[in-house]
């Protein structure tokens, strides 16, 4: 997938697990900032495995230090596709989001600072504004514009940082999958690679899902950037514009529940008065 399909999946993948609106699930409920803040967060973590690419857009994130750090994720992994695009890759990049969390500093000012947390947090979010092409080119751009957001959320709700270690895990589950339905998939089980045997790669259907590499896929979206895919990004973008909106009214204290029911009661009565009208007219 393109980069800024997978973070609009990123994000729209972080309202439906937290947000307690009507229209998601509500797994790991988090608060209104938490929620806004954290579909910006995972949508940067969901384009957090092509870090291993050097000409990528996390390389272009962060000048120079993003750089340097897509060099090193390029030679540790394998390269572009590899060791960051498997389950290994995802269990890695979580626990390396748990352990930043770790890493806090006691002051009397403000409490508990969580410094690695904000640190990761500075750059994904970078991540997910370059991948949304929301900042513009150049060194210094990408830099203030994260390094804010990441001080209103530090100073303003230093707490919500707990969650960012489950943020970086589902978007990076999220991009993994996303790039499965794509037809070059994703070494799932790298660093082991059962590469397809003879009969398999002659296999029309077989040869699809298990691609002579090595890599698993279920190309239901077709090769990247093609009109499946922007469809699909559409649509989860339309979701977590949707998500972000509702959990912003909610924290300027609008009864977004309210609103919901009545608006709901309405299309209700309205369809039922329209089915009555029918039935009435014999249709």
């Amino acid at each position: 997938m393109m980069g800024a399909n997978h973070a609009a999946t990123g994000a729209a993948a972080w309202i439906a697990v937290t947000s307690t609106a009507p229209f998601a699930l509500g797994l790991h409920p988090v608060s209104s900032v938490g929620v806004m803040t954290g579909a910006v967060v995972c949508a940067g973590a969901a384009v957090l495995p092509d870090a291993d690419h050097h000409n990528g857009t996390f390389a272009h994130s962060l000048p120079p230090v993003s750089e340097w750090v897509s060099d090193a994720v390029e030679a540790v992994s394998g390269g572009h596709r590899n060791g960051t695009h498997s389950f290994l890759g995802i269990a890695v990049f979580t626990a390396l989001a748990w352990a930043a969390g770790l890493l806090t500093i006691q002051t009397e000012s403000f409490g508990t600072v969580y410094v690695g947390g904000g640190v990761l947090a500075v750059l994904l979010i970078a991540l997910a504004l370059k991948a949304l092409r929301l900042t513009r080119r150049g060194r210094l751009a990408p830099w203030l514009t994260s390094l804010t957001v990441a001080a209103l959320v530090a100073l303003f709700a230093p707490e919500e940082w707990n969650w960012l270690p489950v943020a970086v895990g589902l978007g990076v589950t999220v991009h993994v999958l996303g790039d499965v339905l794509t037809t070059n998939g994703a070494p799932l089980l790298w660093p082991v690679r059962f590469r397809a045997p003879r009969r398999v790669r002659r296999s029309l259907v077989l040869d699809d899902v298990w691609r002579p590499g090595g890599s698993f896929a279920v190309p239901l979206l077709g090769s990247t950037g093609s009109v499946r895919e922007w469809l699909l990004a559409t649509a989860v973008g339309l979701y977590a514009t949707v998500g972000f909106t509702w959990s912003a009214l909610d924290q300027m204290g609008f009864d977004t529940f309210g609103t919901y029911t009545r608006l709901s009661t309405t299309v209700h009565d309205a369809a039922a008065n329209l089915s009555a009208t029918f039935a009435l007219a014999g249709w």
